[in-house]
């Protein structure tokens, strides 16, 4: 399905990251890849990673997407490597621990220009760079969760930047569809991730939604890393500006 393409992914810290289980995805459809991480100390793992999992060898680079110089660095190696772009995965998000932790009310003002900053800015930040990469079109994938929509108890501050990055997707779309760039949004069910245990009583959440989901069940990352290659493929082709439910229904239920 994506013979030929070449993309960039932007979040996997380890193999449980659904940025990873996109990748596995991706380059199982054919598709070279180039993996961004935040420091060096995580390049050999994910060389690693890649070379137990992946069918091609993927172009592993460090940047920490708060810095301009280090987004236009990492365009600059995709650009004389690829020569372009034609689709983009962006899996970014972080609050502090103290500000998921206690009530959203007391979020701090610092607290809450970091989750915003690095959450949802990220994506215009990595999106801009990469626009003139693909002059044939693109897609462009970020990952959401249903707390952008309802109140989901101890999600607090993300949930607040998760529903300004489905904003920031949909004037993204509405720009950018001109030259046949898409944006979408994919909101995955809760998944055992490192990420999503650091949100107090993740595991109980966790069994909550299986057993109220129409399907019954949790979703797995697999289904994460499909659903996103399907939004990246020309299957979507007349998709943008959406947000995909991959929760095993769990988003139309009153629960």
């Amino acid at each position: 399905m994506l013979q030929g393409k070449k993309g960039v992914i932007f979040g996997v810290a380890n193999n449980h990251s659904l940025a990873w289980s996109i990748a596995r995805a991706l380059d199982s459809a054919g598709a070279t890849l180039a993996i961004s991480c935040q420091g060096e100390r995580f390049v050999k793992k994910i060389e690693k990673m890649a070379a137990e999992e992946l069918k091609a060898r993927p172009l592993v680079l460090v940047c920490d997407v708060q810095d301009e110089q280090q987004v236009a660095r990492l365009y600059e190696q995709i650009a004389s490597t690829f020569g372009r772009l034609d689709f983009l995965v962006h899996s970014i998000a972080y609050a502090g621990r103290e500000d998921l932790e206690g009530r959203f009310l007391q979020t701090s003002r610092e607290g809450f220009r970091l989750a915003m900053e690095i959450s949802v800015y990220s994506l215009l930040a990595v999106t801009r760079p990469a626009v003139p990469l693909m002059g044939q079109g693109g897609s462009i994938v970020t990952l959401t969760y249903l707390g952008s929509q309802r109140f989901i108890p101890n999600y607090n501050v993300m949930g607040v930047a998760k529903a300004a990055l489905e904003a920031a997707v949909r004037y993204l779309a509405g720009e950018l569809g001109p030259a046949g760039i898409r944006v979408n949004a994919l909101s995955a069910g809760p998944v055992n991730t490192l990420s999503a245990r650091g949100i107090k009583d993740f595991s109980s959440f966790l069994h909550t939604a299986a057993a109220k989901a129409p399907l019954r069940r949790n979703i797995s990352s697999e289904e994460v890393g499909e659903a996103a290659l399907f939004l990246l493929s020309s299957l979507s082709r007349g998709i943008t500006g959406e947000t995909l439910y991959v929760d095993a229904g769990y988003h139309i239920t009153g629960a």
